[in-house]
């Protein structure tokens, strides 16, 4: 079960990331609305694929 909390929050960092790095490079799906929200929202996203990845590798 561990295995699988780990790929979920993978899998989730991944769909976020992309969800606003695409609103930052091309403004869909929320027209750009705050830079500011995108960068930390994608900052964000890559610290849970971190730690996620991290913790995925710990398990034995």
């Amino acid at each position: 079960m561990p295995k699988a909390l780990c790929l979920t929050g993978m899998v989730i960092a991944i769909v976020v990331a992309l969800l606003f790095l695409l609103d930052l490079i091309i403004k869909i799906p929320f027209q750009r609305a705050n830079v500011l929200m995108d960068v930390v929202f994608v900052l964000c996203a890559a610290t849970l694929g971190f730690i996620s990845w991290t913790t995925f590798r710990e398990q034995d």
